[in-house]
């Protein structure tokens, strides 16, 4: 037995390599640096989805607008009872509603869900009446309009994208195995994704890049990095934004998502400073991490980068994890297709460690 299913191979795939080791991700052939901040979504959409969907236009763009506006009818659900959930969870639940199947329609739908879903809630909860989708607009560009009510800038709307493609896919992570093993079931691709959602609002997952910015407001300058995450570690605390379930040197992800930042910021007064500061503040955990565990690789991951990125485009932490969701849906959607295709259900074996029944005397 491995705890966690810790080395286990559960599936082969075609979508996505992840080498902890060389610090790598390759995405249908591609690296990382090849996809993002060159790449749109739609473009890796279409990657991804090529050869699991029938009918898959060259350009999904345009179906992937229709697909918003469908969507949108069902912002029209939100009540108080909705907007007392986190955003997370109230993107869910409007998820829930939409039709199971297995088609590209349906696939499209749940792209946009996420993205459509998450604007609307987070509008409704600051009394703000939701902004129906721009169909015509980038995928990226309409998520930044549907939130503000306003237009996103060309290096807004790169910068958004370059996150997405990011975060599309990453291996067999825990909410992609979630969605793969209902797919597997062939409950619908609905029924898949509502799983990864639920999987990736964890706090061990996709749950934790909203803590990094409360960590970086509580140290609130260079010169405290150093002794409030000494103390946060000596009180068993963790650093959010360091270390990896598989990456055993620095996560790519990071160093993407850390060009996107300074790419979107070139030119401004204030958002420099920003990240200049959040270096700071990695380059002290990356020292205290060292000197503490040295037996152990604790790098920067996804997390850390991901925070200052959102939160440059103003999106609030507490919509971190639904942001990374409207990403991460594009993986969940392929691999819940590849999963149908080999056609076995998922079904694993335990070993029972419990009490035996007593013998009848």
């Amino acid at each position: 037995m491995s705890d966690g299913l810790e080395n286990v191979v559960a599936a082969e795939t075609v979508l996505s390599e992840v080498d902890g080791l060389g610090g790598r991700l390759v995405i249908r052939g591609c690296s990382l640096d090849d996809l993002a901040g060159h790449a749109s979504f739609e473009d890796v959409v279409h990657l991804l989805f090529d050869g699991f969907y029938e009918g898959l236009p060259a350009d999904v763009g345009p179906r992937l607008g229709e697909a918003r506006t469908a969507v949108f009818t069902e912002t029209a659900a939100i009540d108080d009872g909705l907007l007392a959930l986190d955003p997370v969870e109230g993107m869910r639940a409007l998820t829930a509603r939409l039709p199971d199947g297995d088609d590209l329609e349906t696939a499209l739908r749940l792209i946009a869900a996420p993205a459509v879903f998450t604007a609307a809630v987070l509008r409704a909860k600051a009394g703000l009446a939701p902004i129906a989708p721009d169909p015509t607009l980038s995928h990226s560009a309409d998520i930044l309009r549907m939130l503000r009510g306003a237009a996103a800038t060309d290096a807004e709307a790169r910068a958004l994208d370059a996150y997405l493609v990011t975060v599309s896919d990453h291996g067999l992570n825990a909410s992609t195995f979630a969605a793969r093993v209902i797919a597997s079931t062939r409950a619908g691709l609905t029924s898949a994704v509502l799983g990864g959602v639920s999987a990736l609002k964890g706090p061990l997952h996709g749950g934790a890049p909203g803590p990094v910015i409360e960590m970086l407001d509580a140290i609130g300058s260079p010169g405290d990095a150093r002794p409030w995450l000494e103390n946060a570690l000596d009180h068993g605390e963790r650093l959010m934004g360091f270390g990896h379930r598989v990456y055993r040197v620095r996560d790519p992800r990071a160093d993407a998502l850390k060009a996107a930042v300074r790419r979107l910021t070139a030119g401004s007064n204030t958002a420099p400073g920003r990240l200049a500061f959040a270096e700071a503040v990695e380059s002290a955990a990356l020292a205290i991490l060292q000197e503490r565990k040295p037996d152990r690789s604790l790098q920067t991951n996804v997390e850390f980068y991901t925070a200052l990125l959102l939160e440059a485009l103003a999106f609030p932490p507490a919509a971190f994890t639904g942001v990374f969701a409207m990403g991460r849906v594009a993986g969940w959607l392929a691999h819940a297709r590849e999963q149908l295709a080999g056609g076995r259900l998922i079904r694993p074996q335990s070993v029972y460690v419990g009490p035996q029944p007593r013998q009848a005397a």
